[in-house]
């Protein structure tokens, strides 16, 4: 996983981060609570990419803004 804009900048956007989630949950035998680091690192990453290019960006590896913004505020990280 690279840094924030180099993850916003792939194609698609923040892919590297999506992909982080599947190895982990993988090595973890599917415990989502095993890869809590990665699932923020990917939120953080889709945040800033839709800070970045507006709500109407797209990328299938983030939810949509609206969903976005209520995972991170479940999950107690500022959007």
């Amino acid at each position: 996983m690279g840094g924030l804009k180099e993850d916003i900048a792939y194609d698609p956007p923040c892919h590297p981060r999506a992909c982080a989630i599947q190895a982990c949950l993988t090595r973890s035998s599917f415990q989502e609570e095993k890869c809590q680091s990665q699932i923020n690192a990917l939120y953080e990453c889709c945040n800033a990419f839709y800070i970045e290019r507006g709500e109407e960006g797209k990328t299938p590896s983030c939810p949509k803004p609206h969903l976005l913004r209520l995972k991170m505020k479940q999950r107690g990280q500022e959007a």
